[in-house]
């Protein structure tokens, strides 16, 4: 069944779901199919193929989103859940602070949507090497299966905090974050 209102209505209408407490909640929410949200690459949230330009909703969306262990994303309120799209991670990771050196040190990444996350053993860095054109992606993880792609330049700071560590028989290349070591890339072996 499609919601015939006009898209700014719609987007109240959930957000109002979510920020109603006085609203009973119901034991399953109704599954409304998709959303017609989606998430880009660069963390741009859009309705209908408009972008969502009040950054209060988006941030409000993003507290209700979830990933399915099937890989799908869904934004759930008490009364309504619905797909949406996620280009490829739906958030973006904006700055990172450095607190303390070493192996002690810190790394905290703020978002795009304002989370702050540490990356430690449950909140791990990981980098994916396009197969194409092996450009590194980096992703630090959110919370509950939720990543955040790093931008270039945050990307660009961790390379210039990355020490060598050796690890098993290679010699990887990478930041220590609260007490784990997260291997950016791997060196190779000089002769």
């Amino acid at each position: 069944m499609t919601d015939k209102r006009a898209p700014s209505k719609r987007l109240e209408h959930l957000a109002g779901q979510m920020r109603d407490p006085a609203r009973p909640a119901l034991r399953q929410p109704i599954d409304c199919g998709h959303f017609d949200i989606s998430i880009a690459r660069d963390g741009t949230w859009f309705y209908r193929g408009s972008p969502i330009a009040r950054l209060p909703l988006v941030r409000l969306f993003s507290t209700v989103l979830r990933r399915e262990a099937d890989g799908t994303f869904w934004l759930i309120t008490p009364v309504e859940r619905g797909r949406i799209t996620v280009e490829d991670a739906p958030f973006v990771a904006v700055e990172v602070t450095r607190h303390g050196e070493g192996r002690q040190q810190r790394l905290i990444f703020r978002t795009n949507v304002d989370d702050t996350v540490a990356a430690d053993a449950a909140h791990p860095l990981r980098v994916v090497n396009d197969p194409e054109t092996e450009a590194p992606n980096p992703y630090v993880l959110v919370r509950d299966g939720l990543e955040a792609r790093l931008t270039r330049p945050v990307f660009y700071e961790l390379v210039e905090l990355g020490i060598e560590e050796r690890v098993g028989d290679e010699t990887l290349y990478g930041v220590w974050s609260n007490g784990t070591f997260f291997p950016l890339g791997a060196l190779e072996s000089r002769l």
